[in-house]
């Protein structure tokens, strides 16, 4: 197992756009190691002596425990740095932040709502930084995903995956990952809430590479059609609280992910979903409930490509 080199030279990860076809495979493949390693109860402890900070703006659930025990499991410590319970909530810089926590910690995880503070962090620490999700990128979901997606479709070039609802942080990066690996995907979003532009040019650059049609269009039906897997996200994220009332206007019913929609799919496509999930607005209990769903094997690869992902990083391998 070589050791990873992201295309940055201090090996943050802060989008899937910092990665290449090759490393993500890597991260992948170890991952898938790790998962047969620890449901076998297999120990491997290879951050014995490494300690991972995790730095919270936002709430969390699955990032925060996944990074927590993913180190356990590893051997290695987790150590939890709420925005509001450092300096940083007095005023001290980010800057200054990552400057301290370079000098204590072997990595940094940070959730922020606004990306360019996980860039500020990672321009100014000497320890590589991991976006655990920002308002531009969520880098450690899409590896999930694209683990889970290899698991049950036992390939991913050539696959046909549609997103349904906002062009958020999540569909950022699935656009690059996709379009990386060689997955065709059209994102389906109501005009004005679709992914950033400069996102969409970079994924398709990269399709034209790999044989991936990237799409972005406002109608959901000609999305899902003949797909292989049906995605999307809540429509309210973190920080979008004020917009509920318009968002569930604009978005429903036409970009809900419901019965009728997963019937336009393929017969044998699967329904994803990064979680948390609003049943009744974004899908259906029948779908997310349902044969087809595998949101939960999707949680539960968080941890594992999370652990390769860290290892691979710190240079435990």
């Amino acid at each position: 197992m070589k050791t990873l080199k992201t295309s940055l030279s201090k090996k943050d990860v802060l989008s899937i756009g910092d990665l290449s076809a090759r490393e993500i495979n890597l991260i992948l493949t170890f991952a898938s190691k790790l998962k047969r390693e620890q449901k076998n109860g297999k120990a491997r402890l290879l951050l014995r002596g490494k300690t991972l900070g995790m730095l919270f703006q936002k709430p969390s659930t699955r990032t925060r425990v996944s990074f927590e025990v993913g180190m356990y499991q590893l051997g290695g410590d987790a150590v939890y740095l709420g925005a509001s319970e450092i300096q940083l909530s007095r005023g001290e810089t980010i800057e200054d932040t990552a400057r301290t926590l370079s000098l204590y910690l072997d990595c940094v995880t940070a959730r922020v709502y606004d990306h360019k503070d996980v860039q500020t962090l990672a321009d100014w620490a000497s320890i590589p930084v991991i976006n655990g999700l920002s308002d531009a990128f969520h880098p450690c979901q899409i590896l999930a995903d694209l683990l889970t997606l290899q698991e049950h479709k036992k390939k991913l070039k050539g696959l046909r995956l549609a997103w349904l609802g906002d062009g958020d942080n999540v569909c950022n990066d699935l656009l690059l990952g996709c379009a990386k690996m060689g997955i065709s995907m059209t994102a389906a979003c109501p005009k004005g809430y679709e992914p950033i532009e400069k996102v969409v040019r970079l994924a398709k650059a990269e399709g034209e590479k790999t044989g991936a049609d990237i799409a972005i269009t406002d109608d959901p039906v000609a999305a899902a059609k003949d797909t292989d897997v049906v995605m999307t996200d809540t429509f309210v994220s973190i920080g979008k609280e004020g917009e509920r009332a318009t968002r569930e206007t604009i978005f429903l019913p036409k970009y809900q992910v419901n019965s009728g929609i997963m019937k336009l799919a393929k017969k044998e496509a699967i329904f994803m979903h990064c979680l948390p999930a609003k049943r009744g607005m974004e899908v259906t209990p029948e779908v997310i409930d349902g044969k087809s769903s595998m949101v939960w094997q999707e949680a539960e690869n968080r941890l594992h490509v999370q652990k390769a992902l860290l290892c691979l990083l710190m240079k435990a391998v």
